[in-house]
């Protein structure tokens, strides 16, 4: 017997926001443990979705925080302070994004001089 996946699963598996991946998959593949994920959790880094029968489910997006995290608590960095750390890095990624889209919308609203 085969199976098939739906139109719809290519789709959710290319999205970084999509929870593709179990507690146990999500450490593996971070080189962390189970513990770490959830003291991320408890710190308000990531918040993992959870499954129908209550189990955390991480995006890859989540999984790159999660690194992230990892490789300053690896070089002694305490959770806490690295989970800050993170938080501030993406609040000012984003901030520096939102800034070079207001800056270009603005270029394009003013008029060219010519003469």
């Amino acid at each position: 017997m085969t199976t098939t996946a739906s139109p719809d699963t290519p789709g959710k598996l290319d999205d970084d926001d999509y929870p593709a991946y179990t507690m146990g998959r999500a450490a593996e593949m971070t080189g962390t443990t189970p513990g770490f994920l959830r003291a991320l959790g408890e710190h308000r880094l990531i918040t993992p979705l959870r499954s129908d029968g209550g189990h955390r489910r991480y995006s890859r997006y989540q999984l790159r925080i999660a690194m992230r995290a990892r490789d300053l608590v690896n070089q002694g960095t305490p959770i806490e302070a690295a989970c800050r750390i993170v938080i501030l890095e993406d609040q000012l990624e984003e901030a520096l994004r939102l800034n070079e889209q207001l800056r270009l919308s603005q270029q394009r609203q003013e008029p060219t001089a010519d003469t």
